[in-house]
């Protein structure tokens, strides 16, 4: 009987195209960047390290090394992609988005690593496995931490201000709910005041592991912007996820060479912070273009592809989303 049953459904089932072999030639992580900095006149102190050891004498002044930033890469058996990815997170959060979803699927890590690309995934300065500096001795402001209300209210989860006490989710949303939790876990503080140090950071690992291509999420925009008018000749093409800011808009020069894509999800119209975010970016393309630029922003919903979040990485149709970004890589040369 179970033996009839499992053949009826793979009859009646539909056929599950099989992925890629996971197949990795190397892996490691390295950090790059920063710089000394020297602490003076703080206390020393006793503290107790663990119940019952001795105290012990902390002396905080000295000479710190900050301002770097760490990277991890993974490369395939046999490489398809003619240059490297490398995924730059958004505000508040670390490399780790781009790695397995919160519900526990496979992330955009992986995903182009089984078709051949080597994938770079790093955590800013001052995120992460990168680490803290001391403030305000040497970073001069206190990080600012996000309560689990606020990706929910506003990274376009929830239905707005005020939904995640009632756990009011958008409907048709892709985003994982029931996994929600998980995902607050992942978010870390973030600093005002460390965009110079991680500009510099960025420019560096493009400099060290380029040419290259940068799939960059919201505030990763900015720096991946940044660093390709630094070297315009290491960035084959820029992948921008909902950006919410692009620097300089008379700095486009050096952009002209660039192919730019820029992916938006869905229920933007639905809130008024979104909707000026997606025009200051079309805005910005249409300058570009005006300019002699490449730029092409897709709205996902237009593609038929629907209840997508702020965090496209992991919504459930993560894949769907990956695959638009790899066939327009591949359609300009970069994937063989």
């Amino acid at each position: 009987m179970l033996r009839a049953l499992l053949l009826w459904l793979l009859l009646v089932l539909p056929a599950r195209a099989e992925e890629p072999p996971l197949l990795v030639s190397g892996m490691g992580s390295f950090h790059i960047g920063g710089r000394e900095a020297t602490v003076t006149g703080r206390p020393v102190r006793e503290v107790t390290l663990a119940p019952g050891a001795r105290p012990v004498r902390i002396d905080p002044n000295g000479t710190y090394r900050v301002d770097g930033m760490y990277v991890q890469f993974h490369h395939p058996a046999q490489r398809r992609g003619r240059v490297p990815l490398l995924f730059w997170h958004g505000g508040g959060m670390t490399g780790v988005v781009w790695e397995t979803t919160p519900d526990g699927r496979e992330g955009w890590q992986t995903w182009f690593l089984r078709r051949g690309w080597s994938v770079y995934l790093s955590d800013a300065v001052e995120r992460g496995r990168s680490g803290w500096a001391m403030f305000p001795d040497i970073t001069p402001a206190e990080p600012i931490f996000l309560t689990m209300a606020d990706p929910w209210e506003r990274f376009r989860i929830g239905t707005g201000p005020g939904s995640w006490r009632s756990r009011s989710a958008i409907p048709g949303t892709q985003f994982p709910t029931d996994a929600y939790e998980r995902f607050t876990a992942q978010l870390v503080p973030r600093w005002i005041v460390t965009d110079a140090a991680a500009t510099e950071a960025y420019t560096q690992l493009l400099r060290q592991v380029g040419p290259a291509v940068v799939v960059a999420h919201a505030q990763g925009s900015l720096y991946a912007l940044r660093a390709a008018r630094a070297d315009p000749g290491r960035v084959r093409a820029l992948v921008l996820i909902e950006p919410t800011s692009f620097g300089a808009p008379e700095d486009l020069q050096a952009l002209r060479g660039i192919p730019i894509l820029a992916l938006y999800g869905d229920f933007i119209e639905q809130d008024p912070r979104w909707s000026a975010v997606h025009e200051r970016g079309a805005q910005f393309f249409e300058a570009l273009r005006a300019a002699g630029g490449q730029a092409e922003a897709v709205d996902l919903p237009a593609r038929d592809i629907r209840g997508n979040s702020h965090l496209m990485m992991m919504d459930r149709n993560n894949a769907q989303v990956a695959g638009v970004i790899q066939e327009w890589l591949a359609a300009r040369g970069l994937w063989e």
